[in-house]
């Protein structure tokens, strides 16, 4: 006797019901991180567009962030965390390799038993986060996802180096992803270039570090662990020109993708919220999209710095805040980062 296997009821869309927030305590101005550095507020300002960035103190811990963000957006969606049926995390600064930062925030918003799973994609892992948010709605699988891109940079900087650890911030954004009768959420355009993966990339690994400790403990040199100039934990850096140019030119692409698989022109746009990398790179991909002025720019990054997988969310939550009308109206949204990986869509605001 053959049996026929049941699957879920697949729904006609999904779409964005709300979004929360949650920024770093302390406001971190040019002129701080400006001295190590050998910089000063006028020249971060001209290459960047940054003029505060918000960090945690060393008190706030990357699950109080991501779970700040969540009960917002669990909120707003009118909903409880008993409601939440998946919960996605995409970070690449959880102290933790395992467990996952998503299942302690399930337990935090009273979401258990939903099933929960973190994301390492870097500055894209948001947009991965809604890619599949989406998907499993749209296949049954999922009433309502949580989707939260959290980071705590701060943990993984070194203040003297100048690529990228002067620009970066902490926050988390989160999303509700739930039933929509209509497509809420466009087809989503995403993808690596692993040959470029030491682009963006730490300055050893885990690995390394363990290495240095046995070394040290079965030699008895310690100089390896307290030399100044060693620098042993290991901090993010970044070939800037590179990802600058990879950014400008590639990303366009991809942006301009995710508009044709969605059937939308630029004038149809209520807003462009691209990943908060540089101010730089957002002018020049708004340039190259030919987006009209009537497109709202996210430009968080002026107030909060570069957040990686939080920046678009937060983003999201600022433009909303600044003007309620843009509710509705359709966003392109577009990650990129260390990997190199990439991730667009566009969606319909909450």
């Amino acid at each position: 006797m053959t049996v026929t296997l049941k699957q879920y009821e697949p729904v006609a869309g999904s779409r964005i019901l709300s979004v929360g927030a949650a920024r770093g305590n302390l406001v971190v101005t040019n002129d701080d991180v400006a001295g190590p550095i050998n910089s000063s507020d006028e020249w971060i300002q001209q290459r960047t567009g940054i003029v505060t960035r918000r960090r945690a103190d060393r008190d706030t811990s990357l699950l109080d962030l991501t779970t700040t963000a969540a009960e917002e957006a669990i909120e707003k969606a009118g909903l409880t965390g008993a409601d939440i049926d998946a919960v996605i995390v995409s970070t690449v600064t959880s102290p933790y390799a395992t467990p996952s930062a998503a299942a302690a925030l399930a337990h935090n918003i009273g979401a258990t038993p939903a099933p929960a799973f973190d994301i390492s994609a870097a500055c894209a892992g948001y947009c991965y986060g809604v890619a599949q948010a989406d998907a499993l709605v749209r296949s049954g699988m999922a009433e309502h996802v949580l989707v939260v891109g959290a980071e705590k940079l701060s943990d993984f900087i070194d203040n003297s180096e100048r690529s990228i650890s002067f620009i970066l911030g902490d926050g988390a954004g989160a999303v509700v992803v739930g039933r929509s009768d209509e497509t809420g959420i466009a087809p989503s355009v995403w993808g690596s270039d692993g040959e470029r993966w030491e682009t963006v990339s730490m300055t050893r690994s885990l690995l390394d570090v363990r290495d240095a400790v046995e070394k040290a403990r079965t030699t008895g040199d310690a100089s390896a662990l307290t030399d100044p100039e060693n620098k042993l934990w290991p901090t993010l850096f970044q070939d800037g020109p590179s990802v600058f140019r990879w950014a400008v030119w590639s990303m366009a692409k991809a942006a301009q993708e995710a508009m044709d698989r969605a059937g939308v022109q630029a004038e149809d746009l209520a807003a462009f919220l691209p990943h908060q990398a540089n101010e730089r790179i957002i002018d020049e991909l708004a340039k190259q999209l030919k987006l009209p002025d009537t497109v709202t720019i996210g430009r968080d990054i002026k107030e909060t710095g570069n957040t990686s997988a939080a920046s678009i969310p937060l983003a999201m939550h600022r433009v909303l805040q600044e003007d309620p009308s843009l509710s509705g109206g359709l966003a392109l949204q577009i990650g990129f980062g260390a990997g190199l990986v990439y991730g667009a869509q566009v969606v319909r605001l909450p």
